[in-house]
């Protein structure tokens, strides 16, 4: 499912049991200096991600000074984060004079204690060639390094490196829960592009060689997957991110179905096999 860009008004992009991704939440807030924003999800844990700007955020009797680096755009550094646990209230203050957050959430029933992620304690990844079209680096924010203090919820940040190029090939999906072969891990996206009049396409795919789906994602779009292979590219000539957010039904590590058509490429496409890893 692709959601427009629009002006959510602070509220939820993707609200608690979605009709298509009941596992995920998904917020953008928008805020000027010295403004706050107040929120509790009962149910989903959820992790605060500045796309620009630096906030303060108080969770759990915890306050965490000066979340976020970025100033023009999500391409101009890396990001910061604070995880909050399930059933738990948040508040978020703009320090800078504006801000934009993310707040992305998984369902999850136990309560657990919140951390801040620095810059330095990213978890980063970079895979796939110029010669493949297949060239990207990611930011895990919630990656493989926290499954002791996680319950579901794996948050990244993924980038096209250079101009031009294809993401999440070969194309795989995790919809089933059929351990050792997959895992039912829902997934949302929200797009960026630089220039931001930059587009893109999402391919759906929810069978083996038998024709899907196609979306036009611009500036802001969110994608939302429940179910089938899902790469995505960008235009020549853009670079593109998106923002990840992946919930799992009932375990944390996602585990990847590649599609078989396809699953040939993974020995064509360079480091792809540690993307994968940072996944688990």
């Amino acid at each position: 499912m692709h959601i427009p860009p629009h002006d959510n008004h602070n509220k939820p992009i993707v609200d608690v049991d979605n009709a298509t991704v009941p596992l995920n939440y998904f917020n953008i807030v928008k805020l000027n200096q010295g403004e706050t924003f107040e929120y509790r999800v009962p149910g989903y844990e959820t992790c605060i991600v500045p796309a620009t700007g630096t906030v303060t955020i108080e969770t759990g009797g915890e306050t965490y000074k000066d979340i976020g680096v970025r100033t023009g755009d999500v391409f101009d550094g890396d990001p910061e984060g604070v995880y909050v646990p399930t059933d738990t209230g948040a508040q978020i203050t703009c320090r800078s004079a504006t801000a934009e957050v993310f707040i992305a959430g998984a369902r999850f029933a136990d309560t657990l204690k919140p951390f801040a992620v620095r810059t330095k304690d990213l978890d980063k990844v970079q895979y796939g060639s110029d010669d493949t079209k297949t060239h990207r680096r990611i930011a895990h924010i919630l990656g493989a390094q926290y499954h002791d203090r996680v319950g579901r919820l794996l948050v990244s940040e993924l980038f096209t490196v250079g101009q031009g190029g294809w993401s999440g090939f070969p194309s795989h999906k995790h919809d089933t829960d059929r351990l050792p072969d997959e895992t039912r891990h829902d997934e949302t996206y929200n797009f960026r592009f630089k220039p931001n009049y930059g587009s893109g396409v999402q391919m759906l795919q929810r069978e083996d060689n038998k024709p899907g789906d196609a979306y036009h994602i611009m500036d802001g779009s969110t994608i939302c997957l429940d179910k089938g292979y899902h790469p995505c590219a960008v235009l020549p000539g853009y670079e593109m991110y998106y923002f990840t957010i992946l919930g799992g039904l009932s375990q944390r590590s996602l585990k990847q179905y590649f599609q078989p058509t396809h699953a040939e490429q993974l020995h064509t496409i360079p480091g792809i096999m540690d993307m994968v890893a940072k996944f688990k």
